[in-house]
């Protein structure tokens, strides 16, 4: 596996994951020796590698095309892991460290910032899996690529349900976005507004709407289809975002209801809510 993505978006934490859940890690690999890399890897019985490449080895991006080939023609499939974050969280994260962007010169750290985006564009639309860690913990990360990476079951899709707030943006890590503020908003119901969709209270008050079970059933039988074409095609992971006006109440409720339904399907699920402690 490939581990890359954007200076400060969290790629040494997810490294420190992969190495507790038994990978081999191996740091600032140049892209040109990868062959020789995973050749030493199956001599060596690692059945689980993964290379952490950064725009420290920038020289060496435009290779990869070309190693990727040949690892795929020595039957080696490598997944790419792109870790994200927005401009305003990467200069946040930077700043505090106090250290300048690998790529920021003489220039601006947004310099840097945005010259790094367009030198990994080309892996970011490729990978299996991104995750946005702009509103998240090291702890959180951790645990996403734990749910992501944490066993040999590569054979089913492994999905994370994500509720959001349209006003706070959509996830740029969603692969598949729905909307559920066709349902009356608890926020108009007083007893209902300091609560969240994660209480028995607001979570059978949203269920219990005109429509809500009929639109899971639907999300329910799109995914299915969805899965198996992913799966086909190569794609082990996917995340669902299910967003209403704050992400407090509609889509809390209804991701945590979907994410039972999976599960109880037998599809590993990890339901995360990005929004449901904002403002």
């Amino acid at each position: 596996m490939v581990v890359t993505g954007m200076s400060g978006a969290g790629r040494s934490t997810a490294a420190n994951a992969l190495e507790d859940l038994g990978w081999y890690v191996v740091d600032n690999l140049p892209p040109n020796v990868l062959p020789e890399v995973c050749a030493l890897a199956a001599e060596s019985g690692w059945h689980r590698l993964a290379v952490v490449l950064d725009v420290r080895t920038r020289s060496f991006f435009e290779q990869l095309p070309a190693m990727f080939s040949e690892l795929r023609n020595g039957g080696v499939r490598p997944e790419i892991l792109f870790l994200e974050a927005s401009d305003d969280v990467i200069v946040r994260r930077q700043e505090s460290v106090r250290r300048p962007h690998p790529l920021q010169g003489d220039g601006r750290l947004l310099d840097g910032i945005l010259a790094e985006r367009r030198s990994l564009a080309t892996l970011r639309a490729a990978a299996d899996l991104v995750i946005d860690t702009s509103a998240i913990n090291i702890h959180q990360l951790t645990s996403r690529v734990t749910h992501a990476y944490g066993d040999g079951d590569h054979e089913r899709l492994r999905v994370t349900v994500l509720s959001f707030g349209f006003k706070n943006g959509i996830p740029v890590d969603a692969d598949l976005v729905v909307d559920v503020r066709f349902l009356p908003n608890p926020h108009w119901v007083p007893e209902l507004r300091p609560l969240t969709g994660l209480t028995p209270e607001v979570s059978e008050y949203v269920l219990a709407q005109e429509g809500a079970t009929t639109f899971l059933d639907r999300l329910e039988a799109l995914l299915e289809v969805t899965a198996e074409g992913y799966v086909r095609e190569g794609k082990r992971f996917a995340t669902v975002a299910i967003g209403c006006t704050g992400g407090k109440h509609r889509s809390t409720a209804m991701a945590e209801e979907f994410g039972r339904r999976l599960r109880a399907s037998g599809m590993p699920t990890k339901v995360l809510h990005r929004d449901v402690g904002q403002a």
